[in-house]
This record gives C-alpha cells, sequence and structure tokens, in this order.
C-alpha cells in the first residue's frame, strides 16, 4: 500500500507557504521556537519526526542518500555520504521534512496503524532520496521547500542590506549566517531571481 501523494504541480508560491505554516506554527511551541541557523532536526521533532543517521546499502538503483519510513515516522540519512555533512546535512533533513509535509498522506499513515492495531499487516514501502544533481517532480518540490524553510524570504531581504550579492566573501558569509552551504544559497537567491551566473563563467549578476 502506498502512503505517497498522487504527483500533483505545485508553484514555488504555495511551496513556500507550505515551509512558512510550518515555521509559524513552530513560533507557537513552548521548546520548538525556530532560531537561525535552523536546526533542521528541531523542525522533524516538531512535526513528530524521528531523524537518525545510519548506514544504509545500495539498493539495484545505486546509493540512498536518505529515505522516510513513514509508519515509524522516521527520518533515515545515510552517514557514509560524506558530503551530508554540516550544510548538506541541514539541507538534507529540510528536504525529507519537505517530503513529509508535501507528499506523504498522514491520513493513510494513520489508516495502516489501525489496521495493524487490528492484526492486519500491511506493507508500506519507504520513501527514498537519492544524492542526485538533476532532481525534478516531488524531488525538486522538497528541495525548494527546504530552502524556503532554512532560507525564508523576509529574513534572507534582512541579511543581505549591505552586502554585495555579486562578491563570493558576501556570499559566504551570508551562507554561514544561515548554516547553509554556497551551493544551497546561490540556488535561493537564483530562484528568488536576485542574481544569475554569467554563462561559462563564476561571476555573478544582479538580475
Amino acid at each position: 500500500m502506498s502512503v505517497i501523494k498522487p504527483f500533483r504541480f505545485m508553484d514555488k508560491h504555495e511551496i513556500e507557504c507550505r515551509a512558512l505554516d510550518v515555521l509559524e506554527a513552530m513560533k507557537t511551541s513552548d521548546r520548538h521556537v525556530p532560531t537561525f541557523p535552523l536546526d533542521s532536526s528541531r523542525v522533524a521533532e516538531f512535526l513528530g519526526l524521528d531523524v537518525v543517521w545510519d548506514v544504509l546499502p545500495e539498493d539495484d538503483e545505486g546509493a540512498i542518500a536518505a529515505r522516510i519510513l513513514p509508519l515509524e515516522k522516521l527520518i533515515e540519512i545515510n552517514e557514509t555520504i560524506l558530503d551530508l555533512k554540516e550544510g548538506f546535512g541541514e539541507s538534507t533533513i529540510a528536504h525529507e521534512v519537505g517530503h513529509w509535509v508535501l507528499h506523504i498522506d498522514r491520513q493513510a499513515v494513520d489508516r495502516v496503524l489501525r489496521l495493524r492495531q487490528k492484526g492486519v499487516n500491511v506493507i508500506v514501502k519507504p520513501l527514498l532520496c537519492r544524492n542526485n544533481e538533476q532532481i525534478q517532480g516531488i524531488e525538486w518540490q522538497a528541495q525548494y521547500f527546504a530552502s524556503c524553510l532554512l532560507m525564508p524570504r523576509l529574513m534572507l531581504e534582512e541579511k543581505i542590506q549591505g552586502r554585495d550579492l555579486t562578491q563570493w566573501p558576501d556570499l559566504y558569509a551570508i551562507a554561514a549566517d544561515f548554516g547553509v552551504t554556497i551551493s544551497n544559497l546561490l540556488h535561493r537567491l537564483k530562484d528568488l531571481e536576485w542574481v544569475s551566473l554569467k554563462e561559462g563563467s563564476k561571476e555573478l549578476v544582479r538580475c
């Protein structure tokens, strides 16, 4: 049985609003008020999810960067993938949180759990994520959610004040403020159409 929702198109505005909904809900919590750099594990905890780092073996399609076990409400991160450390790790957990919020049918999860309590053994497959730069579909949606969660637009607008988005030292300083990688930050800035890279170079220009 699948507890993953059928794919549907979601634009950037809808995904950003869903991420902001989570942050706003956290502000009403006694123990999970969001602070930045954002600890993605605390976001997961607020949503009732556990996060563990473990060794995830490859399957027929190759390496698995992370997976969600919906019935266990568990996010597993593959600790053997070295580039998931530090900022990559935060982004990966936030990405999995995005899948939970956008793509997991929580009502279906509850139905399966009720069936199991009645002795009905229902098999539910995990949601697998791979370390693939060419992301699309639900993977792109989850990654955009992660960017909005880790770098909210209004806070990003504040952090760029007095900084030059075409200068790499300023960009690295902004990335450090949010606890993300420079790649995460560049994707966010380009998605917002605040900067672009000149074709065939590393020179940045304001949009």
